[in-house]
C-alpha cells in the first residue's frame, strides 16, 4: 500500500515536469520564432534603403514587399500558435504544437517555391535597369554582345540565350524552392524540432 500511495505521489510530479519542459519548449521556440520575423522586417528595410543608394530600387521594393508578405503571413500563423491551450495536458499540448508546425511548415514550403524565383528575378530588373553612364546596364550588355555577336537573336530586345538561361534558373529556384526553406529551417529550429521530437517519445513510453 506504502508503494501504491508513493507510485500515486510520483505520477503527478512527472506529468508536471513533462508539462514544464513541454512549455519551456515552447516558449523557446516563440521567442526564435519572433526574433526570427523582427531580423526579416530589419533586414528587409536595410536592403530597401541600401538598393535605392546602388541603383536597384526595383530590387530594393520588390524584396521588401515580398518579404513583408513573408513576415504577414507567419505573424498570422503566430497569432493561431498563442491561442493553444495551456491548461491541456503535456502529451496532447505537444501534438497541438506539433500540428502547428507541420501546418506552418507547409505553408512557408509552398511559398518558398515563389519566393527564391521572386528575388531571383528582382535581382535581374534590379541590375537590369540599373544606371550605366546615361544608359540601363541591361542595354548597354546587350549592345556590346551584339558588336561581338552581331547575329544574337533578340525578343524585346534581350537575347534568346539570356531568356532561356533565366527561365531555367527560376524553374529550378521553384523546384528546390521547399528544400531550400527546409535545410534554412533545420539549421534555426533543428535543436528545438530534436528535444521536441525526443519529449514526445518519453511521454508516449510513460503513458503505454
Amino acid at each position: 500500500l506504502r508503494f501504491l500511495k508513493s507510485d500515486a505521489l510520483i505520477a503527478p510530479k512527472i506529468n508536471n515536469l513533462y508539462g514544464q519542459k513541454s512549455i519551456h519548449i515552447i516558449d523557446k521556440f516563440k521567442r526564435m520564432f519572433k526574433i526570427n520575423l523582427i531580423a526579416i522586417v530589419a533586414f528587409s528595410f536595410a536592403f530597401l534603403i541600401v538598393s535605392f543608394i546602388v541603383g536597384i530600387p526595383i530590387t530594393g521594393i520588390i524584396f521588401f514587399v515580398t518579404l513583408s508578405v513573408l513576415v504577414f503571413i507567419n505573424k498570422k500563423l503566430l497569432n493561431d500558435l498563442n491561442k493553444i491551450d495551456l491548461g491541456v495536458s503535456s502529451s496532447q499540448y505537444l501534438k497541438t504544437f506539433n500540428q502547428w508546425i507541420q501546418k506552418q511548415i507547409a505553408i512557408n514550403k509552398k511559398f518558398s517555391r515563389f519566393l527564391y524565383p521572386i528575388i531571383f528575378i528582382s535581382m535581374v530588373l534590379g541590375f537590369w535597369f540599373k544606371d550605366a553612364e546615361g544608359m540601363p546596364l541591361g542595354e548597354r550588355l546587350v549592345s556590346e554582345i551584339l558588336i561581338g555577336f552581331p547575329d544574337t537573336y533578340l525578343i524585346f530586345g534581350i537575347p534568346l540565350i539570356g531568356i532561356i538561361i533565366a527561365l531555367v534558373i527560376i524553374g529550378l529556384l521553384f523546384l528546390v524552392g521547399g528544400r531550400i526553406y527546409k535545410w534554412d529551417l533545420n539549421i534555426v529550429y533543428g535543436r528545438i524540432f530534436k528535444k521536441l521530437e525526443e519529449l514526445m517519445t518519453d511521454i508516449e513510453s510513460l503513458r503505454s
